[in-house]
């Protein structure tokens, strides 16, 4: 093992003989708790969800509470109004489902029609929406498996909304997007008050936000006698059938938005169940087709056939065998995933273990593809065919800002996971009730031919990807990360380091990262760096120049930068104990009892 840089240094100083030494391989210690835990990328929502357990609530309230936080207090990263797939496993359940918090593009405009307002452009703003979908999955999922009152889950966001302290990533963030946001008064009015960025301490103030929040308990309390899923879901009919949606769509008009007020009362949130694989015995659930979920369970298919623990964590034996994997499983990406109610997308052929064989045969010990591989040739282990994948082109440009997560467990054995995102800062807030609609069309393409372009009512390719282990039919891990494209490939990489190399939760989310850009990145304009890989500079200096030895182009990154993503997740140990682990690459932060 080579990790030059990840270790603290420790003076040799005299000690007595009588005092043990004492070293920390991390930055922070794995969270330790008996009853319940959450972990999630920003503190104050971890706090915010772990305030469920005391009132009676499980894992899914917890992930719910602190989800809708995350979309208070990540508004450069995530909204009430965007997207937040979610995952769902307990006691009881014969497999993890899934509810995809995914919108649908405008059932009134196609792919032609795009084109002819904007080419291959997906402007910044109301030009990319898709009918936003969190709120329906936040309340779909409390409804179907929580057990508290949406006022009781909402009462810490509702709290956030009259004021939080500014921290400086937001604040950086909203500074640089000053010019875009004076365009919108909806927008300046909360995140530019008096004119001018807040600063880091000072108190965001979102009274519309709020307002919203506290309309949806009335209307939950006015319903209570129906009992508490009904009433939870009137609250979700007026966002999208209602009084509410009737304003979400009076300002998509004004704003030149196509999302009308007939696409907001068809969105409906699809609970299906979660594609799967198995990795050294262990049971890996993820998100379908309609998001990059497969490429983790898709990627730990091709590892599982090397000897990856006698290659040791950041080695370069163990980088390149990863990132050629991981290449292999994006050029099907690109070549086969699209909305599956659109797209007929071979998933079975591509989990197949005897298909992750064949492609594996194309990974060379002694030369990384200079580009994408071709795509395989899934239809075959479905016993049947098919047409040839998508084979995508260079492009240059720079995507959109990315996402947060959350997870939750409890003693039961409930699991939660969930990946919100859509900033608040892409488009201009609706007036009055201070939230986005979603822009995640920017994750569909422009281009003919490929399986996740535009048409009508479909949904994009979305990055978000919450991800579940299960052990024996119990919950073993919930995890998942903002990053975009970075998601899966810090997934695979905390996924190896926790079940191959060994290592604690903590130890394996904080442990140097490689990310491969070597194929189009899912944000509009889809950048494509052919060999491109940018690893953390707390890698050793031999091990870059082995990858770039074996034709990886290498890029270095800072250490613990949050452009390899941010991963947070909770595993049970075999002793029923549940650890934490949160990336200090973010603002998260695990907590437990």
């Amino acid at each position: 093992m080579s990790l030059r840089g990840y270790r603290p240094d420790v003076r040799e100083v005299p000690v007595e003989t009588t005092i043990p030494p004492i070293a920390s391989a991390t930055g922070r210690p794995a969270v330790l708790g008996s009853k319940h835990m959450v972990s999630s990328s920003h503190y104050l929502a971890s706090l915010a969800g772990l305030r469920m357990f005391p009132r009676g609530g499980s894992a899914v309230d917890a992930g719910v509470a602190a989800g809708i936080a995350l979309n208070v207090l990540e508004r450069h990263l995530t909204d009430f109004g965007g997207v937040a797939p979610i995952m769902v496993f307990g006691p009881g359940m014969h497999e993890p489902e899934t509810i995809d918090g995914l919108g649908r593009w405008p059932a009134g405009l196609d792919l032609a029609g795009h084109r002819a307002r904007h080419g291959d452009d997906m402007p910044v703003g109301v030009s990319r929406s898709v009918t936003p979908a969190a709120a329906d999955a936040w309340l779909t999922a409390l409804a179907r498996y929580g057990r508290l009152t949406l006022a009781e889950v909402l009462a810490p966001s509702i709290e956030l909304c009259d004021g939080f302290p500014v921290y400086p990533r937001l604040a950086r963030a909203i500074e640089r997007l000053r010019d875009r946001i004076e365009q919108w008064p909806t927008s300046a009015a909360v995140f530019l008050p008096g004119g001018r960025a807040p600063a880091v301490g000072e108190l965001l103030v979102q009274r519309e936000l709020g307002g919203l929040f506290r309309r949806l308990v009335a209307i939950e309390s006015a319903h209570a006698s129906r009992g508490r899923a009904a009433a939870i879901m009137a609250a979700r009919d007026a966002l999208y059938l209602g009084d509410i949606a009737a304003e979400i769509a009076a300002f998509m008009r004004e704003a030149g938005g196509a999302i009308t007020a007939e696409d907001l009362a068809a969105q409906r949130v699809a609970i299906t169940p979660a594609v799967h694989t198995t990795y050294r015995g262990i049971d890996v659930y993820a998100c379908g087709p309609w998001s990059q979920g497969p490429l983790v369970p898709m990627t730990l298919d091709l590892l599982e056939g090397y000897d990856v623990a006698s290659l040791g964590p950041g080695s370069a034996g163990f980088l390149h065998r990863y990132l050629e994997a991981m290449k292999l499983a994006c050029a099907d990406r690109e070549g086969f995933f699209g909305d599956p109610e659109q797209v007929d997308v071979p998933i079975a052929g591509l989990l197949s273990k005897e298909y992750a064989a064949e492609r594996r045969r194309l990974i060379r010990d002694d030369r990384a593809w200079p580009e994408l591989p071709p795509p395989g040739d899934p239809w075959r282990h479905e016993g049947r065919s098919g047409p040839p994948g998508y084979v995508p082109r260079l492009a240059s440009g720079v995507g959109a800002p990315d996402t947060s997560y959350v997870c939750a467990m409890d003693a039961e054995g409930n699991a939660f996971s969930a990946t919100p995102s859509d900033p608040g800062l892409g488009a201009p807030l609706v007036r009055g009730l201070g939230i986005i609609v979603s822009t995640r069309g920017a994750q569909l393409w422009t281009t003919p031919g490929h399986p996740s372009a535009i048409a009508p009512r479909k949904r994009p390719r979305l990055t978000p990807n919450p991800a579940l282990l299960v052990r024996d039919g119990r919950a073993l891990m919930p995890f998942g990360c903002p990053g975009e494209d970075a998601q899966c490939q810090a997934m695979v990489q905390v996924v190896c380091n926790i079940v191959d190399f060994g290592l604690d939760t903590q130890e394996a989310i904080e442990l140097p990262r490689a990310i491969s850009h070597s194929f189009p990145w899912s944000f509009h304009p889809h950048a494509y760096e052919p060999g491109l890989v940018r690893i953390e500079d707390r890698i050793a200096p031999e091990v870059r120049e082995r990858l770039a030895a074996l034709g990886h182009r290498v890029e270095t990154l800072p250490a613990f930068t949050p452009a390899t993503a941010g991963v947070c997740a909770i595993r049970r140990l075999d002793n029923g104990t549940l650890e934490g682990g949160a990336d200090p690459r973010r603002e998260s932060y695990a907590v437990g009892w």
